[in-house]
């Protein structure tokens, strides 16, 4: 059962309307109700099948405005990159050391970055980070031989995406507290990225569905139209 306060949110949305992205960031505002600062989520339906290696969407995009989440990063990285790591704010650096750490279920992370020479460590323990979404992939940049830039992005908002087997796509995209015109931008370069890595063999309405919500709102609906022309 809904609650009142979800009923009375679901009331201000007007039924059957798609709304243009700088209507659903602004509106988007009018759906908090909760006591803390909610998170803002894009949800994402594409038009297609992730079990054929062609049309797998995954990448990773640099919020412009971030997410308004402190997120804590672990390098695998050894000698100078090691260096740069931490200079570059990393929260964690090592090699057998965190393989050890995370073989006994201390996950004091959020993401992980590999340079690739470390890569055959961190397969040690591909078992365990690639259920939790935490295996690190060229892909998200997430491996590189530039540690301290991908230090840095992580740090600065970058958002990793990768569409489920029924082809959804799911992000948190900034904090209810923002300015519609930060909601706005960080929608608009979320949506570039997902254009972007739309697959040749993808046909037809690539983007079939996609809304905006907040941690405890429903969701608004985006004018689909819109959303193709965003390049």
């Amino acid at each position: 059962m809904a609650s009142k306060r979800y009923k009375q949110l679901s009331e201000k949305i007007e039924i059957g309307k798609g709304y243009t992205i700088s209507e659903a960031a602004a509106f988007i505002k009018e759906m908090k109700s909760a006591k803390f600062d909610e998170t803002i989520e894009i949800a994402m339906n594409l038009n297609v099948d992730p079990r054929h290696a062609d049309q797998m969407v995954r990448g990773a995009v640099v919020l412009p405005h971030g997410t308004g989440k402190t997120v804590r990063v672990a390098v695998f990285a050894k000698g100078a990159k090691a260096d740069e790591a931490r200079a570059a704010g990393a929260d964690i650096v090592g090699t057998d050391e965190l393989v050890e750490q995370i073989k006994e279920g201390i996950f004091n992370f959020d993401v992980v970055v590999a340079a690739p020479d470390c890569m055959g460590v961190v397969g040690k323990i591909g078992r365990i980070l690639g259920p939790k979404g935490l295996m690190p992939n060229p892909k998200t940049g997430t491996v590189t031989p530039d540690v301290a830039t991908a230090v840095n992005n992580v740090k600065g908002g970058q958002v990793a995406f990768r569409v489920d087997k029924k082809g959804n796509i799911h992000a948190g995209i900034g904090k209810v507290s923002f300015e519609s015109e930060k909601i706005l931008e960080n929608i608009t370069a979320f949506i570039v990225a997902i254009n972007k890595q739309k697959p040749a063999s993808a046909k037809g309405r690539y983007i079939k569905n996609a809304a905006l919500s907040l941690t405890m709102s429903p969701a608004v609906r985006f004018d689909l139209n819109e959303l193709a022309d965003i390049k």
